[in-house]
């Protein structure tokens, strides 16, 4: 099991090239549940397919092991579709093109899928292999994890009867995950007052931060290109009247914005356009110097630029009035961002957190969107209303939508001290034990199956996810393979 074989040889890359060659991101698993429910078929294994393209595959236990209680293999279906720019394919009809390279699978010019592709070829390497010992085997495939567990939320788990469960959604071999937080998402509204006046224009920039996954790297203390803004626009204000036009940050809830831009102006009467300029850049270069001293390590890129309009001189410009405009401002200046909580029970894991992801204004409103984690409900729910009576106490309004329960770390479980002995026999070694913040379908399954579910997630070596760079460490993937046999022979 440590030499790369062929990849015709070993079943678990028969069952991941066959995937790769099925359209399968986010929104269209129809084809890959299709395909499973086919191989349950051809197998003469029951299943079941639900309308969120969820499918299950329920596999009779093994001679000898039939008194035994079911355990739950899980993955998920879908993947991130991201290519490299000019790379010709339409991810919803074209097969990925697979290449071996070494030790390592990836794929040419896009993502390879390796998240959650193993889960779904190890999985159905085990139901098609007649010869392991195993207790039932109830194999869930969910869809649209990538886009917030979308498939975990809609299943029925009322016709599953396993309460142990092996996710195989992990990224580092060695490494047993027990639990991770649970998170609901933020929108933040403010309305907006605008009127024309005459003044002068102008943009800010704020780019080249280092960004991240909120649930990740939030505690990398990463400047968050959002909230930097409001700072660098509470500076400004302190020196000239100033109103907002637009405003733009981020693109997803879940990541830290790398960059934000802001269309401006200067009412004319402050002052003629020429000394504004001057004022405005000098006071920028300020904030700029003082900012990358600050995030010199987390953000060594860190970029603010400004551009003036042409020409020298003021114009009739819409704006939001300066009401709305402190607003703003004052949102950006109080908002909790950023890790809140360390959990006192895990070593270095973050334990509550919340992340201003989206921050965008529109032609009467503002809103700003936020991931908000915890792997402590109470304390999730804390933070929702702070978020919530600052709001108001603003004049906005709070929308909470997407909430998904945690999945909390229990030592004394069974299902894990079952899995630290597998795996100290096979790997010589003791395995790594952590939890972490980002979430996982765990979470979902936890909340839904309550007392006595128990639940350790792992994963082969896989780098760059969701990324054009990811790529499958092949020996690792078969190690692995051939931990989840052993731990369903353990399962007794």
């Amino acid at each position: 099991m440590n030499q790369v074989k062929s990849h015709n040889e070993h079943p678990v890359f028969h069952y991941f090239e066959k995937i790769a060659s099925i359209p399968h991101g986010s929104y269209h698993c129809g084809p890959i549940s299709q395909y499973l429910v086919d191989f349950a078929s051809e197998h003469g294994l029951d299943y079941i397919l639900d309308d969120s393209y969820n499918v299950i595959i329920f596999k009779p236990a093994s001679e000898g092991y039939e008194s035994f209680a079911p355990v739950i293999l899980q993955g998920h279906t879908d993947m991130v579709c991201e290519k490299e720019d000019g790379y010709d394919i339409d991810f919803e009809k074209d097969a990925l093109c697979l290449n071996y390279e070494g030790e390592w699978l990836s794929a040419k010019g896009t993502t390879l899928g390796g998240d959650d592709g193993i889960a779904v070829a190890m999985m159905l390497a085990i139901l098609a292999d007649d010869t392991l010992k195993h207790p039932p085997i109830e194999a869930v495939f969910t869809s649209d994890e990538e886009v917030g567990m979308l498939g975990a939320e809609a299943l029925d788990t009322s016709v599953l009867k396993g309460r142990r469960m092996i996710n195989i959604d992990s990224e580092k071999e060695g490494v047993l995950t027990v639990g991770c937080g649970g998170g609901i998402d933020a929108d933040v509204t403010f309305a907006l007052q605008t009127e024309q006046i005459d003044a002068y224009p102008c943009r800010l920039t704020l780019s080249g931060l280092t960004g991240g996954h909120s649930g990740m790297e939030i505690d990398k203390e990463r400047a968050n290109a959002a909230t930097l803004t409001g700072r660098i626009l509470y500076e400004l204000r302190s020196e000239l009247p100033l109103r907002i036009c637009s405003i733009q940050s981020g693109e997803k809830t879940n990541a830290i914005p790398r960059d934000c831009t802001v269309s401006l102006c200067i009412p004319a009467e402050a002052k003629d356009a020429e000394s504004i300029s001057v004022k405005v850049k000098s006071i920028t270069e300020k904030i700029e110097k003082t900012l990358k001293h600050e995030y010199a390590v987390s953000d060594p890129e860190l970029s603010l630029t400004l551009h003036f309009g042409e020409p020298n001189s003021s114009v009739s410009t819409k704006a939001a009035d300066e009401k709305s405009t402190n607003t703003i401002i004052s949102w950006l200046m109080t908002t909790p961002n950023g890790m809140l909580h360390k959990s006192t029970t895990l070593k270095d894991l973050v334990e509550t957190s919340l992340n201003l992801g989206i921050m965008k204004s529109f032609e009467d409103h503002i809103t700003f969107r936020y991931t908000i984690r915890s792997s402590v409900t109470s304390r999730k729910y804390h933070v929702c209303d702070r978020i919530r009576t600052l709001a108001e106490a603003l004049g906005g309004t709070v929308e909470m939508s997407g909430d998904y329960p945690g999945w909390e770390y229990n030592k004394d479980s069974e299902l894990l001290k079952i899995c630290v002995k597998a795996f100290k026999e096979q790997y010589e070694k003791d395995p790594v034990i952590e939890a972490t913040h980002a979430g996982l379908e765990c979470g979902l399954f936890s909340g839904k199956l309550g007392t006595g579910f128990e639940a350790v997630s792992i994963g082969p070596d896989l780098e760059s996810i969701h990324t054009t760079e990811e790529r499958l460490n092949v020996p690792s993937a078969e190690r692995v393979f051939t931990y989840v046999c052993s731990l369903l022979a353990a399962l007794h």
